[in-house]
């Protein structure tokens, strides 16, 4: 009978049929599609249609102008789009390089590309799994699956193991079942790769407002064009009018504006550790309404920690410090002053015992400036025992350990594992396993068998996983394992192990909540554990807040309004499947919150994918987490989110500054040109000068808006209402305020000027330049809504400072260049203008700052609660 495995004749044709076993690669945009893409949206499509009518009209400059803009802007965004695909296709990187399978009779390292089903693998410890597989052969066989299910613990398997796992203890053998895209991996992928990613909340505020922008450009242009034509203008003055009003009209610069606002914010961000991949991703964490956090290596450091020990004679210790690091320390309770193993025997004991009962390895190696470098293998709660030894200062060289007689792994059916060491002559067994396993080997009478059960309920309802430990002598170390008598093992106490939070999670999960962001956990661990982190942050408070995977499928059943209801209701979500997550996430998205969904498994990816903002960890998530993230936090730390909540909320604000410098100043060109039709008067300022007032002067001033520092009240601030549009009250009566001064000013000006006798482009030549004037003074209104700019700091941001001083030169340099001059129909000006000038320009900022202030007394939280006092009277 032939032996397992395959020939090499028959993988190579089955791999032939199957195909290589890598998952499918994520499409990638072309540079030129990714360049033609980006002139799709309605602001891009109005721009198109003024660039068009100049050609058509003969006004070549000003066709130059607009393509000039719609090329930077193509340019800019298609550079970082470009970048952000060249990450290399982490879904493929989950399947390791090599495997050791049968092939042709023999044992042999295969790439793991060319594994196909019917193929027989070798695994053992530390080994990660190439393909699905089913298991034939096991000796103490564990896998880390926590990046499919989100399972903190390694479990047992003795049926079947599934790619991209870890093998965590022991050995097994099996034959490969499924490949590539067939993979549980792969489904997860299909996942990832169904239905669109949700379109982020910038570009819907973005895209709702360009629309409208367009539609009010096109209305007011078309009733002005009529006007002037039922008036018997000439035709060709009449669609220079409009072309006039469409180039005042439209914010040129804006696009440029928001894609250098998003890279300083993706600057700003991979400053806090987090790393931006998609740029509009940046503005998408500020506006989050709700984060939906994995538990798992997110808010937890997915490494298995001893915090408490209990001695069988009734004392307890605090054992402090998270995961593999040695740094913490053992604290009797209610003593400050920490212990160490050698002033406590019983303790000491304890603590050896489970170093003796242990197959992991771990090794803290010296870094110079890197501080310990860590080198783990083996079993998570081996692992948690050698670290506890570390802080105990045990002797943790194996070498110089008590010589090992025999070790006896870990077996499901056994629920224990031991050493036997050769101890001052004496052969030693240690044991550690399940609590009422090891009640049976020991001898306790009915009153401390009663205390220890009693310990531990106590931490398991904490959430705690509870082992206990044991010892004593044997008399033939080289007995079968059923034949060692381990009755009357001397009971040593119980360790209380878990997952734990990480330091800062606490902390960042309480200012997401003052910063009125929903927070919600979910995990595929149990509802007990699930329940215990939970108190701890302040997300629930009884069992009847952790709702279950289970309980989900059953309401999903019934209605979709039941299971939205579900959703809503709930912040703990249990024994959650992967497909789950991602309905969760969707079921928000129906319900109306901006979603931000973190995680680090393979498991997290469909949700992340579906999500308006998938944040994934840097460090120890995985590549296809990362793949499918927008964000990736560099340093795993949740708190690292809220950093990117406020860069992004600075972020929106600034694109909002910029939006209302343009607009507002676009309005005042746009009413300029109103009140000259009204009142049947020349063009103020020709297309071409409104061209070189929008791209000179706001193109710097917008650009340096972008660069605004955050005004310290961020995290304060409710997130913005999903239906919020970008011009909110506040914008919309500063908007007008602003632009009815200038306009109406502007005007009064170009009328005057024409009064007292001097030639249009003498009006328009000051026009202009009061127009150049009011927008750097604008430009410094910008720089707040609410705030008085005598109360910001004037050097806070230098750039803008620079750029007004920039864009004021660059005017009054072309009025004394020959050929830029005529084009532009402009000229130097004396003195006594420049005085009368600047004194107009400067009433802005009064008006501004009267303003503001009329606000802040209106809608200051005392004047809020008064009004709405009255209004309950």
């Amino acid at each position: 009978m032939a032996g397992p495995g395959l020939s090499s004749q028959v993988a190579a044709e089955r791999l032939e049929q199957h195909g290589p076993n890598c998952l499918p690669k994520p499409a990638r945009l072309s540079f030129v599609r990714l360049f033609i893409l980006q002139f799709k949206s309605a602001f891009i499509y109005v721009l198109l249609a003024a660039f068009i009518a100049c050609l058509l009209l003969g006004q070549l400059l000003n066709a130059i102008f607009i393509f000039a803009v719609l090329l930077l802007n193509a340019i800019i965004g298609t550079v970082q789009e470009y970048s952000a695909q060249q990450a290399a296709d982490a879904l493929s990187k989950m399947v390791p390089s090599q495997t050791k399978v049968i092939r042709d009779g023999h044992p042999k390292l295969v790439d793991s590309l060319s594994l196909v089903p019917g193929d027989y693998i070798l695994l053992t410890n530390g080994d990660r799994i190439g393909a699905d597989i089913k298991i034939e052969k096991h000796n103490q066989f564990k896998v880390d699956e926590s990046a499919l299910t989100g399972e903190s613990l390694a479990v047992n398997k003795t049926d079947q193991a599934f790619a991209g796992t870890l093998v965590t203890h022991g050995r097994a053998e099996g034959e490969v079942i499924a490949t590539g895209a067939r993979t549980q991996i792969g489904q997860i992928a299909d996942l990832v790769r169904q239905g669109g990613s949700t379109k982020p909340p910038l570009m819907q505020r973005i895209e709702r407002f360009t629309l409208i922008i367009a539609i009010a450009t096109l209305i007011i242009i078309a009733l002005i064009f009529g006007l002037t034509l039922l008036r018997g203008a000439d035709l060709s003055q009449v669609f220079l009018l409009g072309v006039a009003l469409a180039v005042s009209a439209i914010p040129e610069g804006l696009p440029a504006a928001i894609t250098v606002a998003l890279a300083i914010g993706m600057k700003r961000m991979s400053q806090a550790n987090v790393i931006v991949r998609k740029l509009v991703a940046v503005e998408s964490l500020g506006s989050c309404t709700y984060i939906a956090s994995d538990k798992t290596g997110t808010l937890t450091v997915n490494e298995m920690t001893i915090s408490q020990i209990s001695l069988l004679s009734g004392e307890r210790y605090h054992v402090s410090g998270t995961g593999l690091s040695p740094t913490g320390l053992v604290h009797k309770h209610g003593h400050g002053v920490p212990v160490s193993a050698g002033r406590d025997p019983q303790l000491h004991r304890l603590a050896l015992t489970g170093v003796l009962a242990n197959e992991a390895h771990l090794i803290f190696e010296a870094e110079q400036g890197h501080g310990d470098q860590i080198h783990a293998d083996g079993d998570g709660v081996d692992l948690a025992f050698l670290t506890l030894g570390y802080k105990l200062n045990l002797e943790m060289d194996k070498t110089k350990q008590p010589p090992q007689e025999r070790l006896f792994a870990y077996e499901s059916e056994n629920q224990f594992s031991a050493s036997i060491n050769l101890i001052e002559e004496r052969s030693v067994i240690s044991v550690k396993g399940a609590v009422e396993k090891l009640l049976t080997m020991c001898q306790l009478d009915e009153q401390q068998t009663q205390a220890v059960l009693d310990e531990t309920h106590w931490l398991a309802r904490h959430g705690y996983r509870v082992l206990a430990l044991a010892s004593g002598e044997v008399d033939n170390p080289n007995r079968p394992l059923e034949h060692l008598d381990f009755l009357g093992l001397d009971f040593l106490g119980l360790v209380a192990m878990s997952d734990p939070l990480r330091e800062d999670a606490i902390e960042a999960v309480a200012l997401c909540q003052q910063a009125q962001i929903k927070v919600a956990m979910i995990t595929g661990d149990h509802p007990v554990t699930a329940l215990a982190l939970a108190r701890q942050l302040k997300l629930a408070k009884d069992s009847d807040a952790v709702i279950t995977g289970e309980q989900l499928t059953d309401a999903q059943q019934q209605s979709l309004t039941d299971f939205d209801s579900l959703i809503a209701s709930h912040r703990v979500f249990a024994r959650v499947q992967p497909r789950q997550k991602m309905e969760i996430t969707e079921s928000l998205i129906r319900q109306g919150e901006f979603v931000a969904m973190t995680g680090d498994g393979v498991n997290d990816a469909p949700a992340l994918k579906h999500a308006h903002v998938g944040i994934a960890m840097g460090r120890k998530g995985t590549d296809v987490a990362r793949e499918s993230a927008d964000l990736v936090l560099t340093d795993d730390r949740f708190s690292s989110i809220v950093k990117g909540i406020i860069e992004g909320r600075i972020v929106y604000n600034n694109i909002r500054k910029v939006i209302y410098l343009l607009i507002s100043t676009g309005a005042a060109e746009l009413l300029l040109f109103i009140l000259s039709v009204l009142f049947a008067q020349p063009i103020p300022l020709f297309p071409l000068q409104i061209l070189w007032l929008n791209l000179v002067t706001n193109g710097v001033q917008d650009v340096a808006l972008a660069f605004e520092p955050g005004e310290g009240h961020e995290i304060d601030q409710p997130p913005r209402k999903p239906s919020e549009p970008i011009f909110d009250r506040l914008m919309l009566e500063r908007l007008i305020v602003s632009a009815l001064w200038m306009g109406i000013m502007a005007f009064g000006l170009f009328l005057l000027v024409l009064a007292m006798g001097n030639s249009e482009n003498d009006a328009r030549n000051l026009t202009l330049m009061l127009m150049v004037l009011f927008e750097n003074v604008h430009a410094l209104n910008s720089r707040s809504e609410r705030n008085s700019l005598l109360r910001m700091p004037m050097l806070s941001n230098p750039l803008l400072l620079f750029g007004i001083v920039l864009a004021q030169g660059i005017h009054i340099g072309a009025s004394y260049t020959p050929g830029l001059s005529q084009a532009l129909g402009i000229s130097p000006i004396g003195l006594g203008q420049w005085l009368i000038l600047l004194i107009a320009a400067s009433t802005l900022l009064f008006i501004d700052e009267y303003h503001k202030r009329l606000w802040r007394q209106q809608h200051s939280p005392k004047v809020r609660q008064a009004t709405a006092d009255r209004q309950l009277e």
